[in-house]
Order: structure tokens, then sequence, then C-alpha cells
């Protein structure tokens, strides 16, 4: 029985509606719809709590995958599409297309290949956001993902990317009628609440926290406990939490692998140089050769 192979796709996206390098993806053959497992894109919206164009962008693409494999788009919610809004400086509006091939076509590894697992939660009540509840149920779907991938251990998981909900005003006074309270009353803070309870039920789930070191009163508090490779967007286009782990894995083929390294402030070239060298890129002086350059799909 041959192996899955996990391709990634970078296309260039001109606004939150524009689908065309996905489609082209598909025109071409390089990818079918039915193999598409997860789309992350970056937006040129504000990435706030009112960036309308992250579900946009969402709403577009699963029109398109929709369109393609002759589905209502609501039967392409198995597909997380992780929409972060926020292109200032080096960025530039792109979706990142993950697609799982299973035909035996691709090339056999030589050892570990990247491996990718996706999976959501339950939808969330109003009260349950940036709590524990979210931690909890976060965890539960970070180690499903990694059953899902064959992901042999945490050790191996490199990134879990998440988008989670946050609080709108309608949540915040629904749960006021219900007799609850919510973490905060603030939409833009709840934004740091959820993105925190969601990347510590990541780092639970891969053994970097103790579960018995976490309460509802210091997530997004104490930021000296944090995860390593979690990555977490929150917007309010969805009310539960999409994610995609990504890891190397025996059980894959294919001529792809990750790495990741922790960097220190914003400019931190040094881990860009310890990820580099982790696959076994040359020593960067200045800027990548050629021949590396063209081997990167994705930062």
């Amino acid at each position: 029985m041959s192996k899955p192979a996990c391709l990634t796709f970078r296309v260039p996206m001109c606004d939150p509606a524009d689908t065309a390098g996905v489609a082209a993806l598909f025109d071409a053959g390089r990818i079918r719809p039915e193999e598409v497992v997860a789309v992350l894109g970056k937006t040129e919206g504000n990435g706030c709590v009112n960036d309308f164009t992250r579900g946009y962008a969402t709403m577009a693409l699963r029109g398109l995958l929709a369109a393609r494999l002759g589905v209502a788009p609501a039967a392409t919610a198995h597909v997380p599409m992780v929409m972060s809004g926020g292109t200032e400086g080096g960025l530039s509006p792109h979706f990142l297309v993950f697609a799982v091939r299973r035909d035996g076509t691709s090339p056999a590894a030589d050892g570990a290949a990247l491996a990718i697992g996706v999976t959501t939660t339950r939808s969330f009540a109003p009260w349950e956001l940036g709590r524990m509840a979210q931690l909890r149920e976060t965890a539960e779907a970070v180690r499903r993902a990694m059953a899902d991938a064959a992901i042999a251990g945490p050790q191996d998981v490199h990134l879990v990317q998440i988008k989670c909900p946050l609080l709108t005003q309608a949540k915040i006074d629904a749960a006021r009628q219900a007799g609850r309270d919510t973490c905060t009353d603030d939409t833009y803070a709840s934004m740091g609440f959820s993105r925190g309870a969601s990347a510590l039920g990541v780092a639970v789930a891969l053994g970097e926290l103790a579960e018995d070191r976490l309460s509802d009163a210091v997530i997004d508090h104490d930021h000296g406990l944090w995860s390593a490779r979690a990555s977490t967007s929150a917007g309010s286009e969805i009310d539960h939490v999409e994610l995609i782990v990504l890891g190397n894995s025996a059980g894959w083929d294919g001529d792809e692998a990750i790495a990741h390294a922790v960097m220190q402030d914003g400019i931190d070239a040094g881990a860009m140089h310890d990820v580099l060298d982790r696959l076994g890129m040359a020593p960067v002086r200045g800027q990548l050769a050629d021949a590396d350059r063209a081997r990167i799909r994705a930062v």
C-alpha cells in the first residue's frame, strides 16, 4: 500500500475574492480539488474584529472548491481555511494550499516526510471562549489531528496553525441574557484570550505544559506560559477552532519536510538560520543560494 504525500502550493491573491491562483492549480492538473485538505491565507485586511476580508476570502475559496467538486459550499466545511488579515511590511496577500496525494506517484521519502492532519472542535458558547473549556477542546483536537497524520509523537510536530473565534458584541449580550459572564467585555481583547487559550491547548497536547499549571486566570495574563509550535489567529467568521498540524512522519512520502525555531524578536535572523540548517541547506551569508531559494515552499 502506497504512502500518502503532502503537497504545498503558494499562489498570489490580488484581492480577498481572487481565487484565480488556486483555480490555475486545478486547471493545470497540478492538484485535484478532492486532494485539497487545508488552505492558509494572508489577506490585506486589518486583522481586527471587523476585518471582513477573512470571511470574504473563505467564502470565495469554498465557492471555488464546491463548484469544482460539484457540491454545496457547506459540504467543504471539513477543509480548514485559515485566513489572517494584515500584510504590511514584507508580506503580500497569498494562499498556501495543502493537498494530500494517495496514488503512489510521489517520490519516496528518504526517512520522514512532511505530514498533515486537520480537524475542528465543536462550537463554543460565548462564556467558554478564552477559558479552559476552549483550551481542553483544542488540546484534544491536536491529538486527533496528530493521529490522523500518523505523526509518531510531539517531537515530530513543527507547527500547529489555528483559527479560533472571538467575542462579538452580540455574543457578549447573549451571554449576559443567559446569566453568564465572558472572559472580557472588550471584543478586541477577546482575540488575545481566544488565541491564548488555543495556544496553551497546543502546549498541553504537545507536552510543553502540564494542564495542572493552567487555569482561566492565567490565560492571556501569564505570558511565561506559551507554546513554541502554535500559531493562532482569531476571527469573527467562525465559532469553533479549526486547526492544521504539520510535522514529519515516516508514514508519508514526498520531497517536502518542515522545521521550526522560535524567534526572540522580530528581526531574529539567527532563528531562521537554525531552521535552514535543520533542513540541510547551505549556510546563509546575506541571501540564500539560488538552488536553496527554489526549495522553499513557505515560511
